[in-house]
């Protein structure tokens, strides 16, 4: 019943949305500009599930992961080849930041989480370590570029700004964002991550021409997602083409399931709630608690509040009720440390917390959302005021 119940809310919750519009409690021109503003990033979002998911039915992730693996090994006379464990866990660092930062944060909670952890039980290594990096790094490395996070692709289309433009703004940030948490982990983790691991097998490839024809698209498609270039676009020509290739060699792997009808659902009602909200005088109520200006402690203020509202109900709506009052790039930049980078405490924060506890599940691994609350909370209140302050030095502001 409470799956019955948790599917259901999703729909639920965007047919609340177009009841809304039809009462007139959103009113018709919000509505247009929420759709010329979100429809294309939903397109970007829709598109690269396709991509992703079709590049993993081939065995990318698991063929990369692996071979990852296996330079972190050496032979021993008598012995099978074995590599150091921190090793292989800075390798799944790099692979979950790549993938966070270049295709987005739930492309990392779905694909990468699974490829991980099934590696750590290969390597007969406990996976909790690896499980804990992707998740938080997921979210955490999410601030580089406009395609690592939906939030970002909605602050870059209110500020104007290119990918480059947006990583200049943001990157230090940015690398806060992923050298605390990896220090975090090591210090939680580091007795786990001594000694050696058994060199993994490599995954047997089904079908070599289809595994590098998703190598292919995907390498293809991440300059393409950086150049400037409305990112639906190539997204959407990159899912075509691998569908069109998965017709004629592998049929089977095409499927309904693969399109994430419930976020986008929730995604959907979210924006129209907030958007009806603010219709009624949300954003007049928010400029009270938000602060003003663009020192350390004001930007930290709407950082925090960023933070707050994302654990409290979700990462995407705090985004648009507070983005009114981010009224700069500045402002803009530390609204987006807060919603990205403080997601960590509550597990609805974020999409990609749900959609990574889903696989852990799935695959049999019980998460103590005890101990996840206290260590996100932990790294939170350090992380926040941390890359408040990269912002504040790097855009060399007063005060």
């Amino acid at each position: 019943m409470r799956r019955l119940v948790a599917a259901g809310f999703p729909a639920t919750l965007f047919l609340a949305g177009l009841a809304l519009l039809a009462t007139g409690l959103l009113t018709p021109e919000s509505a247009l500009e929420l759709a010329a503003r979100t429809v294309p990033i939903l397109l970007f979002v829709l598109a690269m599930t396709v991509v992703t998911e079709l590049a993993d039915n081939a065995g990318l992730f698991h063929f990369i992961t692996a071979r990852l693996a296996r330079l972190g090994t050496r032979s021993t006379i008598n012995a099978p080849p074995r590599g150091r464990i921190v090793f292989l866990w800075l390798l799944v660092v790099v692979l979950a930041t790549v993938s966070t930062v270049f295709l987005s944060l739930d492309t990392t909670a779905v694909l990468v989480t699974p490829v991980v952890v099934s590696l750590a039980r290969h390597a007969r290594i406990h996976p909790l370590p690896f499980a804990l990096t992707t998740v938080w790094l997921a979210n955490t490395a999410s601030l580089l570029l406009p395609v690592s996070n939906l939030t970002n692709l909605l602050a870059q289309r209110q500020l104007g700004l290119s990918p480059l433009g947006f990583a200049q703004l943001l990157w230090a940030p940015a690398l806060v964002g992923v050298l605390v948490p990896v220090a975090f982990l090591f210090l939680i983790y580091r007795k786990d991550l001594r000694g050696r691991y058994r060199e993994p097998a490599l995954p047997p490839v089904a079908d070599k021409r289809l595994l590098l024809l998703s190598a292919g698209t995907v390498a293809l498609l991440l300059p393409a997602l950086v150049s400037g270039v409305a990112v639906w676009i190539p997204a959407s020509i990159a899912a075509v083409f691998l569908l069109v290739v998965f017709v004629v060699r592998q049929r089977s792997a095409i499927r309904w399931a693969m399109l994430p009808i419930q976020p986008l659902l929730l995604t959907m009602g979210l924006f129209l709630l907030v958007a009806a909200l603010h219709d009624h005088g949300l954003g007049t109520a928010l400029t009270r608690i938000s602060g003003t200006g663009e020192d350390f402690l004001s930007l930290l203020q709407l950082a925090g509040l960023g933070a707050l509202s994302a654990n409290g109900v979700n990462n995407l709506p705090a985004y648009l009720a507070l983005e009114p009052v981010a009224d700069s790039p500045v402002r803009m930049a530390a609204l987006l440390l807060g919603v990205n980078l403080g997601p960590l405490v509550t597990p609805w924060a974020s999409l990609a917390t749900l959609l990574w506890h889903s696989r852990m599940k799935s695959m049999g691994f019980n998460i103590s959302w005890r101990g996840y609350v206290l260590a996100g909370l932990a790294l939170a209140v350090v992380l926040v005021p941390l890359s408040v302050l990269a912002l504040w030095l790097s855009a060399g502001l007063p005060g």
